[in-house]
């Protein structure tokens, strides 16, 4: 009762509930989509065609990953269906969100002339979204079948720009944007989606793929030491992705830090930050911690011990990671409006101090990524060299 009365005084409308599960749920598509045909691209296939790995695991990695795809594209069709819905419900006057669902107002919705001033209809735009969206999917579900798996590699490369034109097609502007800052809104938009779905997706796709572990080989660590090592370098991309458009989009909607405190919007977005800071941490253990482990056990040949810290140790927190992600997807759809009108503050605007000052603190967090790059491979150096030396003694 207290937030609902805060949410009212502040002006803040809580989503209803319908909203909620209907834009988590889409992004939770598009994470199980783009985040597992990038991942699958970046990191898992080019390890399993690295020579030297067992056949059998090649073929057990192979039948998993078709296997979640497949599923990914389930989910991808049955949550592009209700954020369509969701979007017929809150257009216009609106209306209940049972009433949205029936196909004859989506149609309706989708054939509705373009507005006064628009280059195309809107619905034209989810119509072309959505095409692509069913296409996408079929793509990714037709791995349920036997034959096409034996085509995982064609199918997989075909469905990931396919479920990226989704997130992008749907970005398209009806009519052409006021000014430089409504660009960037969008772009920043964009890239904070699709790099924040491929971070939560992928590390959803490896966790589940390591659970494939009793039917792997003991030989299996060098495998999997490859393709933690490969997401590892994604992971950094998309961190460097999600907190650079963060910064902007932050900026955009909260006008002074107390607000993330004084205000209901800031106080989810202080939330989903958290979350965000929570994941980077679990991320930096991997990256500090057992990485170099990894790597010294992999110099010294250690299947036993490559093993167990690459489909023991690393998934566990990885899979605390993907429940910190899936707590940010739960957040967002209460991230609407602004904190800064929520306070009565003026609008951002932004000038030449305001883009110094960002590239300031871009340049500051590449310079941070690149730090942790090289510190994680000095201690793995210092690792298998102490290991080394002790064995020398």
């Amino acid at each position: 009762m207290i937030s609902i009365s805060l949410a009212a005084e502040a002006g803040y409308a809580v989503p209803p509930l319908w909203r909620i599960l209907t834009k988590s749920g889409y992004f939770i598509g598009l994470s199980g989509a783009i985040g597992a045909t990038v991942t699958y691209a970046a990191s898992v296939r080019p390890a399993l065609r690295a020579p030297g790995n067992d056949s059998g695991d090649v073929d057990v990695m192979r039948r998993r990953t078709a296997g979640y795809l497949a599923w990914a594209g389930v989910v991808l069709l049955v949550a592009g269906y209700f954020q369509l819905a969701g979007r017929v419900a809150r257009a216009g006057k609106g209306m209940p969100f049972g009433d949205a669902l029936a196909p004859g107002r989506i149609w309706d919705f989708l054939t509705a002339p373009a507005a006064k001033g628009a280059w195309v209809a809107q619905g034209t735009i989810y119509v072309v979204q959505n095409l692509v969206l069913v296409l996408a999917s079929a793509v990714l579900i037709s791995l349920f079948l036997p034959r096409a798996r034996r085509h995982l590699n064609a199918l997989a490369m075909t469905s990931l720009p396919l479920t990226l034109a989704v997130t992008l097609v749907a970005a398209v502007p009806a009519t052409k944007p006021k000014d430089g800052d409504k660009w960037l809104d969008l772009v920043f938009g964009q890239t904070h989606i699709v790099s924040g779905v491929v971070w939560v997706g992928g590390l959803a796709l490896l966790a589940a793929l390591a659970g494939a572990r009793s039917r792997m080989s003991e030989g299996a660590g060098a495998l999997w030491a490859d393709i933690w090592r490969r997401f590892a370098f994604v992971a950094l991309v998309c961190v460097g992705a999600v907190f650079t458009s963060g910064l902007w989009m932050s900026w955009k909607h909260v006008g002074a830090v107390s607000q993330l405190w004084t205000t209901t919007y800031g106080l989810f977005l202080l939330v989903k930050i958290l979350l965000v800071l929570g994941m980077v941490t679990a991320g930096g253990i991997n990256q500090f911690w057992l990485m170099p482990r990894i790597a010294r056990a992999r110099r010294d040949d250690a299947t036993s011990s490559l093993l167990h810290l690459t489909l023991g140790h690393f998934p566990k927190v990885v899979w605390a990671e993907v429940a910190l992600g899936l707590g940010v997807l739960a957040i967002v759809p209460f991230l609407g409006g602004s904190a800064r009108s929520e306070a009565g503050s003026p609008p951002a605007v932004s000038s030449g101090s305001v883009f110094a000052m960002g590239a300031v603190l871009v340049l500051a967090l590449a310079a941070s990524l690149y730090i942790t790059v090289r510190t994680s491979d000095a201690l793995a150096r210092r690792t298998a060299g102490a290991a080394t030396a002790a064995a020398g003694s």
